[in-house]
């Protein structure tokens, strides 16, 4: 039998390798002591224990406390201190450390061992009874708030915000904490506000941070960035050591490189006098970190050296903690930095390039998800665009959103549809859930390593941190600068690049992309597998998806080019026709304007193919809406009583005569569910005149660009298909049409004939059509709309609520929904090329461009899949993890 893992280990007798069971944290600071380097000693209760803890319904396993009991023996003896009494206390923090780093959003506890006879001694012996009765005041709201819950707005009008400044004025410390202590008394109903047996602090401590693991920040954490629950999390018990200790003291946070900008150079913040807890929870703006300088020169040299180390051992960049207490540097933990995308992709190329890693892991070490943010629009501020107020730009990228100014508020809204922005004096764990409904977080206070500047970055939303000229009042809903004053609801911009908030909707522009995202899609694509193609329905579209790296256009949709107000007119008029005369004029007016579109596809894609699905319009989208032209018709009958003549009489009643016709046929076209209607092939199977001209307008345009020089490859797709008869039909008259261009102009183009698979029954028949087809390519949208019968119009009502209830896990027109819709998808594959092994497959939904849904049909071998221009190089990042992962 394997023993039973150990429930705590001792920093110098950890493995750093066993992360599962150390934690991330504990891990980091195994491997540091191990190596030598300035860590306060400490020992690990492992994520062993908190599984235990939660499998016995939330006790401390058996044993624990006997054993941290022996570790904290031990961190006596290497500190030369004693547990909470005596002259010189030994005081500790306990810190959580899953397995995968969350910052902040579970509780910390620090200064436990501190009691009011260690304080009291403490003055005494340390001659400084400030430094003291600071920290007691310190341990005494950390544990209020943590273990025994009492709520912090009740402190800080306590006059506990008199300590935000860091250490308060001299005298004060004392005052602060008598007055802090009779209040948490007062709201527990306690003799004491916290134990004064310094074990029972810890042991509550340990339990307190355990319990966080299933708090709704952790949890919410957890679900948006796809933790599993089970691993656990450990909590790391570690000597003090005190920034807040006098002026040659203080607490910091660095990175190896910029996180922002990923720049090589040390990066980060220092708070004098203030210790960690101060620095990330953006109470006070630090100082830039090479403030060290100015306190001692072999400080922040030292820092640069350990940070290089560090840097080096990991081979990634790094984000560390650290202490100063009484000019002697300590290191508190270090961990993969939290990064911005564009920082991402940087730090990848430059450690390739420096040796660090191989191009392989560079590829890797970017999230797919990341490239979004490097693709985020800049804002673009004109001469009349005016500055609300300015801050520190701590994750860029620009945001036009209502501003809100609490993080339920952001919720609710954000459910609801509504692009906000958030505003807090400074963000708490607490705000994590406003934080994800928000497009961009501003701050009054807190500065580039502040919670809401490193939650920011890690989910690549734009941040404005430490607008020391912004005042936010959430009990009013406003903010206040000296020159204005901006309520809940009005529309705000941020620039999340250059540091400002902008009143109303600024022009934004789409950003260049530098030299390190071309050398890391470079060595995407040698690696990949799958091909790319951009769904693109206009010359400009195929450009901006070709600069991206497209490699083809999977689906043009035709009708997308008629959205613009002329051809929306020429559209109405084919479908409002009552007669095959009156459609063949209207396919006259659209014929030439489709040739021209497609011959601008064909120039832009010149090499690739081009994939036309033929008209597929759900005819509620194109139709005249019914109600304004009733409101219309209603509006010439009050004229026509009010006529003053005959002439004016006999020209309303003219109109009213049209008005009546048109308001016939909309009635008579009408839908019950017109996304299952008369749309697609069925529109050409009853009228084949519209494919006779839309497959000549592909042909002419095709022929038309080869002569202009163009390598075309036209590919038209017949959609919603049901039934293998109407495909094969469908084809009969785009081969003939083919045949007759081709003959008129004495020149052929190589062409391909295939279907797009959206309905269930097309996908379980997906054999029987494949046999008369060059390729299928699935349309995961309407596939997801019909197998599940989920309209993709109206679901968004109510699809979060099942989300939240647990029913559902995503939202499937987000990702694909693989045990369903992706069951008939394999099934289609399957059949498709036991019917024809010479088929080509894609996938031309918007899961195309989702990471874990192209994993799935990189699993089924799916030759190609089609996304939104921007969203190709997502895809063609992903397709590159999905190759070079070993399995």
């Amino acid at each position: 039998m394997n023993p039973e893992p150990r429930l705590t280990v001792d920093f110098t007798r950890a493995d750093p390798e066993d992360r599962d069971l150390l934690g991330g944290k504990g891990a980091g600071l195994a491997a540091m002591t191990a190596a030598g380097l300035p860590v306060p000693p400490g020992f690990i209760i492992t994520t062993a224990a908190c599984r235990a803890y939660y499998r016995s319904g939330g006790r401390l396993p058996d044993g624990l406390m006997e054993q941290v009991s022996e570790e904290m023996s031990l961190l006596e003896k290497a500190t030369g201190k004693r547990f909470g009494g005596g002259e010189n206390p030994l005081l500790v923090s306990v810190r959580s450390g899953s397995p995968v780093s969350m910052p902040g959003m579970m509780d910390t506890m620090l200064n436990l061992g501190m009691t009011r006879a260690a304080a009291e001694a403490l003055a005494e012996s340390s001659g400084d009874p400030d430094f003291a009765w600071d920290t007691y005041r310190r341990f005494l709201r950390n544990y209020a708030e943590i273990v025994t819950g009492v709520d912090p707005a009740l402190l800080d009008r306590a006059g506990e915000a008199a300590g935000r400044s860091g250490r308060p004025p001299a005298g004060e410390s004392r005052k602060l904490a008598a007055r802090l202590d009779e209040v948490i008394r007062n709201e527990t109903g306690t003799l004491t506000a916290a134990p004064e047996d310094p074990r029972e602090q810890l042991r509550e401590a340990v339990a307190a941070v355990f319990d966080s693991w299933t708090g709704k920040r952790a949890a919410d954490y957890r679900r948006m960035e796809g933790v599993p629950e089970t691993i656990y999390t450990a909590a790391v018990v570690q000597a003090m050591v005190f920034g807040n200790r006098g002026p040659d003291s203080g607490s910091g946070v660095a990175f190896s490189r910029n996180p922002a900008t990923g720049e090589k150079t040390l990066w980060g913040e220092y708070l004098p006098g203030g210790q960690g807890e101060d620095v990330v929870a953006g109470v006070r703006t630090p100082e830039p970190v090479s403030a060290l300088a100015g306190q001692s020169r072999g400080l922040l040299e030292e820092l640069s050296g350990l940070a290089e180390r560090l840097e080096r051992f990991y081979r990634d960049a790094q984000d560390i903690e650290f202490t100063v207490e009484e000019g002697k540097l300590w290191l508190l933990q270090t961990r993969s930095a939290k990064r911005t995308g564009r920082a991402a992709l940087r730090n990848a190329v430059d450690m390739a390039e420096e040796g660090l890693i191989d191009r392989t892991e560079a590829v890797l070490r970017v999230a797919p998800g990341q490239l979004e943010e490097v693709l985020h629009p800049v804002v673009t501020p004109g001469p009349d665009s005016r500055v609300l107020v300015r801050g520190q730009p701590a994750s860029p990228g620009g945001a036009t959103g209502q501003a809100v100014f609490t993080a339920d508020e952001a919720a609710a809204l954000a459910a609801e549809g509504r692009d906000v922005i958030l505003f807090r004096e400074e963000t708490s764990p607490d705000d994590f859930h406003g934080m994800v409904a928000s497009q961009a977080i501003v701050t009054a206070r807190g500065g580039m390593t502040s919670h809401a500047a490193v939650v920011a970055r890690g989910m690549g939303k734009c941040c404005v941190v430490g607008c020391s000229g912004m005042a936010v009042d959430p009990e009013n809903g406003r903010f206040l600068t000296a020159e204005t004053e901006v309520r809940a609801g009005e529309v705000v911009t941020v620039d999340g690049t250059g540091g400002a908030v902008y009143a109303g909707e600024v022009p934004k522009a789409e950003p260049g992309l530098d030299d390190y995202f071309d050398r890391l899609m470079e060595w995407a694509d040698e690696g990949r597998r799958m091909r790319v193609r951009a769904n693109a329905d206009t010359a400009a579209d195929a450009r901006a998806a070709r600069r991206l790296g497209a490699e083809g256009i999977g689906l043009c949709r035709t009708e997308h080019m008629f959205f613009a107000k002329e051809g929306i007119a020429a559209m109405r008029r084919m479908i409002m026709a009552s007669t095959a005369e009156e459609r063949a004029d209207a396919l006259r007016v659209i014929e030439p304007r489709q040739t021209a579109d497609f011959q601008g596809l064909f120039a832009a894609m010149s090499g690739t193919p081009v994939t036309i699905r033929l008209l597929d319009p759900p005819l509620h989208e194109f139709l005249p809406a019914r109600g304004e032209t009733a409101s219309a018709l209603a509006e010439l009958g009050r004229l026509l009583e009010a006529a003053a003549g005959p002439d004016d009489r006999e020209r309303i009643q003219s109109e009213i005569a049209a008005r009546e016709k048109l308001l016939s046929r909309i009635d008579s076209l009408a839908e019950a569910n017109p996304m299952l209607g008369h749309r697609g092939c069925r529109l050409g199977v009853s009228f084949p005149e519209i494919t006779v001209m839309q497959a000549r307008a592909i042909f002419t345009a095709a022929v038309r660009s080869q002569r202009a020089g163009a390598v075309v490859g036209p590919e038209i797709m017949i959609p919603l298909v049901a039934y293998s008869s109407e495909f094969q039909q469908q084809r009969v008259i785009i081969d003939g049409v083919a045949a007759e261009v081709f003959a008129a102009e004495g020149e052929t183009v190589d062409y391909r004939v295939g279907s797009m698979i959206e309905l269930p029954r097309a996908a379980l028949t997906a054999g029987e059509i494949a046999r008369d087809a060059h390729f299928i390519s699935f349309g995961t949208n309407d596939l997801t709309q019909t197998a599940t019968g989920l309209s993709r119009d109206d679901s968004s009502r109510f699809l979060p609520e099942y989300i939240r209830l647990g029913i559902i896990k995503e939202d499937p027109f987000e990702k694909l929904d693989v045990t369903g819709v992706g069951a008939l998808v394999e099934i289609g594959v399957e059949r498709s090329r036991s019917a024809n092994p010479d088929v080509k497959i894609g996938v031309c939904g918007e899961h195309g461009g989702e990471p874990s849904s192209i994993a799935f049909f990189d699993r089924l071998g799916i030759d190609y899949v089609s996304c939104s221009p921007y969203r190709v190089p997502i895809a063609r990042l992903a397709a590159a993890h999905i190759t070079l992962t070993p399995r």
